[in-house]
């Protein structure tokens, strides 16, 4: 009896486990390419608060949108000072600075609209962020556009203002979490203002992606008194796909999760060949050679954890598991 209650103690404890977004899963690398589709339909972002549902069941599958991550090149940390990793997709690019605690946005290129963020980089996130997280930041640097060029400068609000299930499709995701950002910034030119760029993006992380299910972006430039807007919506291209097609997608997983005295892996391991845990904080807790097919974790404490794997090419694995 006695077994059963602790085994029944270990699944609430993984049950009740809230997705939290870290450094050690979640921040990008170089290498890595992100098969997003543009979404057909209308986003409900309406849902706030904690056991909530959003209910995107109606949403369909549009084109295919790829997006991949590359290290800066000098030419780019000269133009955006801090550059670490860049991301280009759909004709825009985004530079990020990774620091220990913060993923922080350097520079926006799109068709429309430069933004530099020299004066006073912008966050995109700090680590960890679970539900309840709340920061605010103040971002400054210069603009250009068709209209004109100047100064920006303005608070960046993020929040993790939601945490549920999503319904998207066909597919229902337990455990995710919503983060919404909303950047105002104020425009001038010698010190006049002439308008404003209000940018309010939602992106609804679950705890086995490392990039986020669903996003949401609604953009509003405003230059001597004319708006123009714009709304875009992407999701994981494997919200999409049948069962077995998100199988064979994600087939490099871990095993049995949760995991008491070792973990073992199923996919293509001939590539991998380090593994590196890190506590749910982004702690480096171990470094381990997966030649053998299994990686050791009895003397760990039981908590949450991320493994992220790692070899002869650019691309990383990171992954979720839980130590009972």
């Amino acid at each position: 009896m006695k077994k059963i209650n602790l085994l029944l103690v270990i699944l609430g404890i993984a049950a009740s486990a809230q997705t939290t977004v870290t450094k050690a899963f979640n921040d990008p690398l170089a290498g890595e390419t992100v098969n997003n589709v543009n979404v057909n339909g209308t986003v409900d972002n309406s849902s706030t608060g904690n056991n909530v549902t959003f209910a995107n069941s109606s949403l369909t599958q549009g084109s295919a949108l790829v997006s991949t991550y590359s290290a800066a090149t000098a030419s780019d940390i000269a133009t955006f000072p801090g550059t670490t990793i860049k991301m280009t997709g759909n004709g825009s690019t985004v530079y990020y600075k990774q620091t220990a605690s913060k993923l922080e946005i350097t520079g926006v290129v799109t068709p429309d609209v430069t933004l530099n963020f020299s004066t006073n980089n912008g966050t995109f996130i700090s680590y960890p962020a679970a539900f309840g997280y709340s920061e605010s930041d103040t971002a400054a640097g210069t603009f250009s556009a068709t209209a004109g060029s100047g100064n920006f400068s303005g608070p960046i609000t993020i929040t993790a203002d939601a945490y549920g299930t999503l319904l998207i499709g066909a597919k229902t995701y337990a455990n995710v979490l919503r983060i919404k950002s909303v950047q105002n910034f104020n425009l001038t030119v010698f010190g006049f203002p002439v308008g404003s760029i209000v940018n309010t993006t939602y992106a609804y992380y679950g705890s086995a992606n490392k990039f986020p299910l669903l996003n949401t972006t609604n953009a509003v430039v405003t230059i001597q008194g004319t708006p123009q807007t714009s709304n875009i919506a992407q999701a994981l291209n494997v919200t999409f796909l049948s069962t077995s097609d998100a199988a064979r997608k994600d087939a490099f997983k871990v095993y049995p999760n949760p995991a008491q005295d070792f973990i073992e892996f199923r996919g293509d391991t001939s590539k991998y060949a380090k593994a590196n845990i890190y506590s749910a904080g982004g702690k480096l807790i171990k470094t381990a050679d997966i030649k053998s097919g299994k990686v050791q974790i009895s003397e760990l404490p039981p908590s949450t954890y991320f493994i992220e794997v790692s070899g002869n090419i650019p691309q990383h694995q990171s992954i979720k598991f839980i130590k009972k």
